[in-house]
């Protein structure tokens, strides 16, 4: 069975992230004094009382609002209440109820499910001021006095939540999930194709560029197995970095890249390759992490039977670096070849994870060495004694040798090529380490 879901709400700028945060203790919520900042859905998972259960951090939610962000801040919101067990609504005891709470408060007692009222920014300990029993008019009954920043009366909303999750039942085994950053530069279609993959609204798409500023998390199981999709903000050149809510997507970004299995490097057909994707593929390649380059928005370009050749052929040129990711061309707006980037994705994953045994290993060792001798100077010879594979994520092997310095950077490519022929180890970088007799 899936965890329970509590899906925290509330009107912009009341603290809904910071509870967040402090509630499933790690800073993944973007918090800032500037309304709007959290704009999707942020899943976090919490554990309390022997139960664990995922936290939903929202956007905030202002009911009479025609702005196009916020009008799909407000259908997010919605979403999360829809899919909630449970749903705290969070309100301030700075400003009081306003007509946003008592709006928000009537969409959720509609709901059917149980809410419990946080008055969130009670920041001294012992009894609530006077203003906090103002809150009983929102008609949700008990309210839980806390302090998001410090802390204070986390336990007992806590506590109110474990009382209203829905009983235990046994948990099947969860097959192992393969979790995959989609990223890129911004505007190139990474939520687009969340939402398309994922089949609902998962992630607010507009055409203005850094719509998504934190790394959302979506679980998903189709007849290649189980994935969690990971939408990053678009990457940007520091320059452009300007403002401090973009300065944390770019961490948010790097974070994601960090905790996935595989990143799908995304490219704007339309725009073509740019330094910019050099970087991001680059963020990824140096991570070590399983590589698919995505080229989107293949349904707008003109084309004749030779186009995709030729600009295979050059993106071929352009990410020479890592050579080893294998490209697809797909729309992440009709859908096209999505079935086909599942199974690049799989095959990525299960690459970056291989291990091979040492015999196995020497095997090909042995046959390499016989078709290309290994470099001299100066009338020495680099002797390979033997390899092993050190470690998974990405395939890692340590080369025993006589000179570290005869093991040029030529022949060491030439011995990664003849592995990755070998063993099929398409979509994942390859680490050599050197050492020399009597290293440690």
């Amino acid at each position: 069975m899936a965890k329970p879901i509590v899906a925290i709400v509330g009107r912009p700028n009341v603290g809904k992230s910071t509870l967040f945060n402090k509630l499933i203790g790690e800073r993944l919520s973007i918090v800032d004094n500037t309304p709007g900042v959290t704009r999707d859905r942020i899943y976090g998972e919490c554990e309390w009382g022997n139960r664990t259960f995922s936290i939903v951090d929202t956007g905030g939610i202002e009911p009479d609002s025609s702005d196009v962000i916020l009008t799909q801040m407000r259908m997010q919101a919605q979403l999360a209440i829809d899919a909630a067990d449970v749903i705290v609504l969070v309100t301030d005891i700075r400003t009081g109820v306003v007509a946003t709470d008592s709006d928000i408060a009537a969409m959720l007692l509609k709901s059917g499910r149980p809410v419990i009222l946080c008055v969130n920014k009670c920041d001294t300990i012992g009894e609530p001021p006077a203003e906090f029993y103002e809150f009983y008019n929102l008609g949700l009954g008990d309210p839980v006095a806390v302090s998001s920043v410090h802390g204070h009366g986390t336990g007992d909303l806590l506590d109110r939540i474990v009382e209203h999750l829905p009983d235990e039942e046994e948990d099947e085994t969860d097959s192992e999930i393969i979790k995959v950053a989609i990223i890129g530069k911004p505007n190139v279609g990474k939520s687009s194709l969340v939402n398309k993959i994922s089949g609902e609204e998962r992630c607010i798409v507009s055409d203005i560029a850094g719509t998504t500023r934190d790394a959302i998390d979506t679980t998903i199981e189709n007849q290649h197995g189980r994935f969690t999709l990971i939408d990053t903000a678009g990457l940007r050149r520091k320059s452009k970095v300007d403002d401090s809510i973009e300065k944390y997507s770019v961490i948010r970004a790097q974070m994601a890249i960090e905790r996935a299995d595989v990143c799908v490097i995304m490219i704007d057909a339309s725009v073509g390759f740019t330094d910019q994707d050099s970087k991001v593929a680059g963020l990824a390649h140096e991570a070590g992490k399983g590589c698919v380059i995505v080229v989107n928005k293949w349904d707008i370009i003109e084309k004749d039977d030779r186009t995709m050749i030729e600009y295979r052929k050059k993106l071929e040129d352009d990410f020479s670096f890592m050579s080893y990711a294998p490209m697809i061309f797909i729309s992440a707006k009709t859908g096209q070849r999505l079935d086909r980037l599942f199974d690049l994705i799989k095959h990525a994953a299960n690459s970056n994870s291989m291990r091979i045994a040492t015999g196995m290993l020497n095997d090909v060792l042995a046959q390499a060495v016989a078709r290309v001798q290994p470099p001299t100077d100066k009338g020495r010879r680099l002797k390979i004694y033997y390899m092993t594979q050190a470690t998974v994520k990405p395939p890692t092997f340590v080369c025993f040798v006589n000179s570290a310095q005869l093991f040029h950077f030529s022949y060491q490519r030439y011995l990664e090529n003849r592995i990755r022929e070998t063993f099929g180890l398409e979509g994942t970088p390859i680490r050599l380490i050197v050492r020399e007799r009597g290293d440690k």
